[in-house]
């Protein structure tokens, strides 16, 4: 029995990485390509204004996004997947040949490398684990460019217990806002401070029934 370098719980298979990291580790190489052919048309950000200023008359953007650059650019993912390919390639005592060719195509040759080595990686490389945490961390900071996190909507209360003039409930969903002390229904602007939050309840809950 080992601890798997990535997950770190124990593993009956004795290898370097347990079935269900080696199989993330997979799904997420083969996501690579596609994740950073994506990042592509993030690179040049909205440019506002004309002639090179901005709409306030301030300096000009800068004519790529840094961050996206980052991952794209001649450190990024491709020589990240590289130096892992090339790695693997001195244990197995495989020959080292040069990366060429096009960023898309170098990392898409990588990859596809890497996922040729995988049976061997999880089974028999003590660097297994350091190489899947840094594979995920690729994916989770390309995907989080394309897709950024939704924003917090605030806590979920309930339903909106406020009577409308002809005697129907408002319904609408309240949430507690982030920072907020007062929860406000935005469907009909009725609110709800701390000191209401009982007899709130006690209302949704009537309303429930």
């Amino acid at each position: 029995m080992t601890i798997c370098g990535l997950c770190e719980r124990y593993d009956d298979t004795g290898s370097y990485l347990c079935p269900g990291c080696t199989k993330a580790t997979r799904v997420r190489l083969e996501a690579l390509p596609v994740l950073y052919r994506g990042l592509g048309a993030l690179l040049t950000p909205a440019v506002a204004g004309a002639s090179g200023r901005s709409g306030r008359g301030g300096p000009a953007p800068l004519p790529v996004a840094l961050d996206v650059l980052d991952v794209r650019g001649p450190g990024g993912m491709v020589a990240v997947l590289e130096s892992w390919v090339d790695a693997a390639r001195a244990e197995r005592g495989r020959p080292e040949r040069p990366h060429r060719g096009s960023p898309e195509g170098r990392v898409d040759r990588a990859v596809g490398e890497l996922l040729g080595h995988m049976p061997w990686i999880a089974v028999s490389w003590p660097e297994a684990g350091e190489f899947a945490a840094e594979v995920r961390a690729l994916a989770r900071n390309a995907a989080t460019m394309i897709r950024p996190p939704a924003p917090d909507r605030g806590t979920r209360i309930g339903h909106c217990p406020a009577a409308h003039e002809n005697g129907t409930l408002c319904g609408a969903v309240l949430r507690l806002a982030p920072g907020e002390h007062v929860v406000t229904c935005a469907w009909c602007g009725c609110s709800y401070p701390p000191a209401t939050w009982a007899g709130l309840k006690a209302l949704m809950d009537a309303d429930a029934t």
